[in-house]
């Protein structure tokens, strides 16, 4: 399993793992999300590829090409340095986690965090942060695996 950056090539792995991550919202929360939709648009992706504060990587399964990615980290560099009311810190959010359906428990998506955290250690960052939705237990479960803990929480009352 190689880690890498993201590139233009790699886009439609991107496009089939960010469907997947839109089905497991979408069941868990169809009140929300609309099914076979996807969070960035190929104009959208190919920005975000481009953008140097908007790191993605991807896990790359060399033993299978045909396959090739089959996860990736969506990352947005936060500067808090010019805050009124927050410490002067840098935070790398976590913007999307997937792994491929077929290779979860394969633990690709610890790979990728682990990576993403020595990529912000070596970038002088202050935090790593995420959100996850509430319906996506097994996605909780995961993030609290690692060691995360929440800093704080979004609440909602449907009307």
């Amino acid at each position: 399993m190689i880690i890498r950056r993201a590139t233009r090539e790699d886009l439609p792995r991107l496009i089939d793992l960010l469907n997947q991550v839109l089905m497991v919202h979408y069941e868990g929360r169809p009140d929300l999300f609309r099914p076979h939709t996807r969070k960035y648009t190929d104009e959208q992706l190919c920005q975000i590829l481009a953008d140097e504060t908007r790191p993605v990587f991807v896990a790359y399964d060399a033993s299978h090409p045909s396959v090739g990615v089959v996860g990736y980290v969506f990352c947005i560099a936060e500067d808090f340095s010019h805050s009124n009311n927050m410490q002067p810190i840098q935070t790398l959010y976590i913007d999307d986690l997937c792994v491929d359906e077929h290779y979860r428990g394969d633990h690709i998506g610890t790979a990728l965090y682990k990576y993403v955290l020595s990529w912000a250690r070596s970038h002088s960052f202050y935090n790593v942060t995420l959100n996850v939705w509430c319906c996506n237990l097994k996605a909780m479960d995961f993030y609290r695996s690692l060691g995360l803990t929440p800093y704080k929480v979004g609440m909602e009352q449907v009307l």
